[in-house]
C-alpha cells in the first residue's frame, strides 16, 4: 500500500469520526432538552394522533434564539448522517484533485458547514413559525405537539402530496447520487467546498422541508418522531428503492391525514 493510500484511509477514518461525533453530540443535546428547560424524553409520547392526548398544563417559554438553536441542533442530528456519503466522497475527490497534498484535507468540513448553514436558515423559519403557532392553541403550550385534528390532517396531507411533486423528485434525485452531484457542481478550494455544501443543502431542504414540519404534529421535541423522520430521510436518500419509498410514504401520509379527521 502506498503512503497516499494510507493517508486516504486515515483521513477517511478521521472524517467519519468527526461526522459521527457531530451527530452524536447533537443527539445528546436533544436528549437533554436542547436548552428548552425540559428533557426531550419527558416530551416524548408514542402516539399517531397527538391531538387526542390529554392537555398538559404549563407553558414552554424559551427565548427565540434558544428555539432557533433547538431546531438547528435537531436538523444537525437528523440530516448529517444522510449527507455523509457526499462529504466522504468529496474528501476522496479533493485529495486526488490536490495531487495527494495534505493541505486540503479539512475542506470536506467546510462542505458540511455550508450544508448545515442551509438548515440554520430553515431553523430560523421553523422557530418563527413555532412562536407564531403557540398563541393560536394549535400546539400544546408545554409538549409542542398538535392539539387540532384539522391542523394535523393539513400538515400530514400537504407532506403526503409533496412526496409526489416534481420538485420532490428533482431534489431527491440530486441527494441520491453524490457522484453525479460532484461531477455536475464541482468547485475547487474553500469557497467551492462551502458553496457545494450550500447547494447540496438547498436540494436536501427542497426534498425534506415538509417532512421536518411534521414535528409540529408529533411534537417538536418528541424523540420517537425525530428518530422516525431521520430514519425515513436516510432510507429515501441511501436505499436502492428510495424513490419508491418516498411514494409509499406519500400514500401513508395521505391515509394518516384522513384518519386524523376520523378518529
Amino acid at each position: 500500500m502506498s503512503w497516499i493510500d494510507a493517508a486516504l484511509r486515515r483521513e477517511r477514518l478521521i472524517l467519519c469520526s468527526a461526522l459521527a461525533a457531530v451527530s452524536a453530540l447533537a443527539w445528546w443535546f436533544i436528549w437533554y432538552g436542547a436548552g428548552m428547560g425540559m428533557s426531550a424524553w419527558d416530551m416524548t409520547a408514542a402516539t399517531l394522533f397527538p391531538h387526542q392526548m390529554a392537555h398538559v398544563p404549563g407553558e414552554m417559554d424559551a427565548p427565540w434564539l434558544v428555539v432557533v438553536l433547538m431546531w438547528w441542533v435537531m436538523m444537525i442530528a437528523m440530516m448529517t448522517p444522510s449527507a455523509a456519503p457526499l462529504i466522504l466522497l468529496h474528501g476522496v475527490v479533493q485529495r486526488k484533485h490536490a495531487g495527494g497534498a495534505a493541505g486540503a484535507s479539512w475542506l470536506p468540513l467546510l462542505l458540511l458547514l455550508g450544508y448545515l448553514a442551509v438548515w440554520l436558515v430553515f431553523s430560523v423559519g421553523a422557530a418563527m413559525l413555532q412562536i407564531a403557532l403557540q398563541p393560536t392553541g394549535l400546539l400544546s403550550d408545554m409538549m409542542l405537539w398538535s392539539r387540532s385534528a384539522w391542523f394535523s390532517a393539513a400538515l400530514l396531507g400537504a407532506a403526503g402530496l409533496y412526496q409526489f411533486s416534481p420538485l420532490k423528485r428533482a431534489c431527491l434525485s440530486q441527494c441520491r447520487n453524490p457522484a453525479m452531484f460532484l461531477t455536475r457542481h464541482w468547485r475547487a478550494g474553500p469557497v467551492g467546498a462551502f458553496g457545494l455544501g450550500v447547494r447540496h443543502g438547498a436540494f436536501c431542504l427542497g426534498c425534506c422541508w415538509l417532512l421536518m414540519l411534521l414535528l409540529f404534529v408529533g411534537g417538536v421535541m418528541n424523540l420517537l418522531w425525530i428518530a422516525a423522520l431521520a430514519f425515513l430521510v436516510l432510507v429515501e436518500k441511501l436505499s436502492a428503492g428510495g424513490e419508491w419509498v418516498a411514494k409509499a410514504v406519500g400514500v401513508l401520509l395521505l391515509a394518516w391525514a384522513l384518519a386524523s379527521l376520523l378518529v
